[in-house]
């Protein structure tokens, strides 16, 4: 894959079908930046920062005890996805998007947040 497709913008993200927004937070799950095509409010937006933000931490200590405790080598963390009832969303470190997910190629997806 080239580097090109891992750096897609907010905008870039919002044109595949399906995405009702894309974002980026900070580690610890502050809203830095978001687009949204559907209107997403921007208090949705900083719900799922925090909550992003929140996994992401607990990934990172899941993570390091596994590779500290058993030898098993799952650091650093790359990405991440959710999935249930029509949503998933999608995270690549500190980006990602919030999908419906019967009208999204996820494969395309993963490939344009860099998760394969």
């Amino acid at each position: 894959m080239n580097g090109k497709e891992c750096n897609l913008s907010l905008d870039e993200l919002l044109k595949f079908e399906g995405v009702m927004a894309a974002g980026i937070f900070s580690p610890d799950g502050k809203l830095v930046e978001y687009k949204a095509r559907d209107g997403m409010p921007e208090e949705m937006a900083q719900m799922t920062a925090k909550f992003c933000g929140a996994v992401n931490m607990m990934f990172d200590a899941l993570a390091s005890a596994y590779t500290k405790l058993y030898g098993m080598k799952w650091v650093p963390q790359n990405n991440w996805m959710y999935s249930g009832g029509d949503w998933t969303v999608m995270i690549s470190g500190t980006r990602g998007v919030f999908v419906e997910s019967s009208k999204a190629d996820i494969e395309k997806l993963l490939k344009a947040l860099g998760m394969c």
